[in-house]
């Protein structure tokens, strides 16, 4: 049994990507249209029947952009990166490229990343959703890719070291099971990051799977 390096091995490909920026705290994000808010103004008075003032303040907070989404900013742009898989520990590893768009989208409240190259000799595409949910105050990622036909949700946050961590679970085709995936994200420098992916080894342990590196272009 070898090491999942389909659709369940590449759903974590960019689960990293929305807490990369929390590397760096405080940190003045890449330039980038301003995120607007658009959220409405907290009244004195409630309608009758309706939200009461707090709790309209409470939905104004929980729809208007933060730090957070403006550290995003900085994934904004255009990438490439270099993959390393590992088909099954002790294996050697297999090598391809490919490129990263990213964009804001919604007012800033979301970064929108279109992935493509090839992985195991086919051509791959990839697509995520990210943000940042003020309510549950995490980063929540959505995923798609053409290695498979489902869609993932993980979510994930960095600790004071600056590591981030995002965790989620993908359907594996070949056992009709669901294996839990992790990634952790490391930045060389402003313009290069890391993202290591581990998953379940045949003996069930924790085993490294794949290795990203991205640079911005020029």
């Amino acid at each position: 049994m070898k090491l999942r390096c389909t659709a369940a091995a590449l759903a974590l490909l960019v689960l990293a990507v929305p807490a990369l920026a929390q590397h760096e705290h405080g940190a003045k994000p890449a330039a980038t249209p301003a995120a607007t808010s658009a959220a409405p103004a907290a009244t004195s008075a409630a309608p009758a029947g309706g939200p009461s003032p707090a709790e309209m303040e409470a939905w104004q907070k929980s729809m208007t952009p933060g730090p957070q989404h403006e550290a995003l900013a900085k994934l904004a742009g255009d990438w490439t990166f270099t993959n390393t898989m590992w088909m099954a520990p002790g294996q050697p590893p297999t090598e391809s490229t490919g490129t990263m768009h990213a964009e804001r989208t919604m007012g800033g409240r979301y970064v929108v990343e279109d992935w493509k190259g090839e992985m195991m000799g086919q051509p791959f595409e990839g697509h995520g959703t990210n943000g940042y949910n003020n309510v549950s105050k995490q980063y929540e990622n959505t995923w798609m890719d053409n290695m498979g036909t489902g869609i993932m949700y993980s979510t994930g946050g960095c600790d004071a070291a600056g590591v981030c961590t995002y965790k989620g679970e993908s359907w594996d085709p070949m056992s009709g099971k669901k294996a839990t995936l992790r990634s952790v994200i490391t930045w060389t420098d402003p313009n290069t990051f890391k993202m290591e992916m581990y998953g379940p080894a045949p003996d069930g342990k924790e085993a490294k799977m794949m290795e990203i590196v991205a640079k911005r272009k020029s």
